[in-house]
C-alpha cells in the first residue's frame, strides 16, 4: 500500500496512514492497559453458569443505552465536545457520571482527543484513524505513548471551556473519578445482594446474586460499551455509504448506528459537526436525538443545534454515495 500523509479523495482501499509522527510504539501505557485487560478478564467471569441471572442480562443490555447511549453518546459527545444543546448544570453533571462509569476517561480527556480526531481527521495526527490500521483506531491508540495526548498540552488547546466548570475540574484533580466508580461497583453488588436476602434467600446465595450483577452490570457492559464506543472510530471510517463530501473517510453504518442509538451515520456527523441530530434521511433513525427533543419538549434542553435544512434538502432523491 502507499503511505499517505492524508487520506482525503481517496478510498480506504488504496491508503494506509503512517502512525502520528509523536506516538512511540514502545512504550507502553500502562494504566490504560492494564484496564482494559483487567475489564475484558472480569467481563469473562459472565461466562460461569454460578454468575449468571436473566437479571444480570437484563442490567448489562440496559446500561448500554443508559450509561454509553445518555453518559457517552449524549453528554461527552453531542452535549460537552460539541455543544450541540445545552441542559441544567445538574442535569449535565448527572448524565457526566453516567459517562464516568463507562470507564473511558474524564469528560475533559475524551472531549480533548474527540475535538483532536475532527481537526486531524483521517490524517496522520488523527490520533485513531482505522486507515492506521484497524486495531490501532480501534483500541491500540489509547495503549501506547503519544506525545500530542499528553493532559495537559491537549487540555489546554481543545478542553479549556470544560475545565472551567468546577465539577469537571475536581474529576481531573482530585479522587473524585475513583470514587465515583468504585461506588458504582457497590450499588450494583450491594443492590443485588439486598433484593435476594429480601426475597428469603441466605447470604451464600445473595453473595452470589449480587457478584453476579455486578459482573454482567458493570463489566460485561463496560467492555461492551467500549467496543461499542470503539466500532464508531474503527467501523465508520471504513464501511458504509457517504450522504456528503467531507474530506476524509467517514461514513454512515447502520449496524453501528443501531448498536449507538444514532452515532453510527458517522459521516452526517463530520459534514456538520455541531447538530446534535446525527440521522439526516428519514430511514436513519437516531435515538439519541430523540431523547434529546424529548428533553426539549419538558424544558430540559434548549439551543438544540440541528442540521442545515437546505444541506438535507439537497439530499432528497440522491443515492448516497458508497
Amino acid at each position: 500500500m502507499t503511505i499517505l500523509p492524508s487520506a482525503a479523495s481517496i478510498p480506504p482501499a488504496t491508503i494506509r496512514l503512517r502512525l502520528p509522527a509523536a506516538v512511540d510504539r514502545h512504550r507502553i501505557v500502562w494504566s490504560y492497559a492494564v484496564t482494559v485487560g483487567v475489564y475484558h478478564l472480569i467481563a469473562l467471569l459472565a461466562v460461569l453458569p454460578w454468575f449468571f441471572s436473566w437479571t444480570g442480562v437484563g442490567l448489562a443490555i440496559a446500561g448500554i443505552y443508559v450509561f454509553g447511549g445518555l453518559g457517552i453518546n449524549l453528554c461527552f459527545h453531542r452535549l460537552l465536545t460539541h455543544r450541540g444543546l445545552v441542559c441544567p448544570k445538574w442535569l449535565e453533571h448527572g448524565f457526566a457520571i453516567l459517562g464516568v462509569c463507562s470507564m473511558q476517561d474524564t469528560p475533559a480527556r475524551w472531549v480533548a482527543v474527540h475535538r483532536r480526531h475532527h481537526e486531524h481527521s483521517d490524517r496522520q495526527d488523527d490520533p485513531h484513524s482505522p486507515l492506521a490500521g484497524f486495531l490501532w483506531g480501534h483500541v491500540g491508540w489509547m495503549l501506547v505513548e503519544n506525545r500530542d495526548l499528553v493532559r495537559l498540552g491537549i487540555y489546554e488547546r481543545y478542553a479549556k471551556d470544560i475545565l472551567r466548570d468546577p465539577f469537571y475540574r475536581r474529576l481531573e484533580r482530585t479522587l473524585l473519578y475513583p470514587i465515583i466508580v468504585v461506588a458504582s461497583w457497590a450499588v450494583f453488588f450491594l443492590g443485588g445482594f439486598a433484593a435476594s436476602l429480601l426475597t428469603g434467600h441466605g447470604v451464600e446465595t445473595a453473595a452470589r446474586f449480587g457478584t453476579g450483577l455486578l459482573i454482567w452490570g458493570v463489566f460485561v457492559r463496560i467492555v461492551l460499551v467500549w467496543h461499542i464506543t470503539w466500532s464508531v472510530n474503527s467501523l465508520a471510517h471504513l464501511w458504509g455509504y457517504r450522504n456528503y463530501e467531507t474530506g476524509e473517510r467517514s461514513r454512515n453504518n447502520w449496524f453501528v448506528a443501531i448498536l449507538t442509538s444514532g452515532e453510527g451515520w458517522h459521516n452526517n456527523h463530520h459534514a456538520d459537526a455541531r447538530s446534535a441530530r446525527h440521522g439526516h434521511r428519514w430511514w436513519e433513525i437516531d435515538l439519541i436525538f430523540g431523547f434529546v427533543c424529548g428533553l426539549q419538549a419538558v424544558g430540559l434542553a434548549w439551543d438544540v443545534c440541528k442540521p442545515d435544512r437546505r444541506a438535507i434538502a439537497r439530499l432528497v432523491g440522491k443515492r448516497p454515495k458508497p
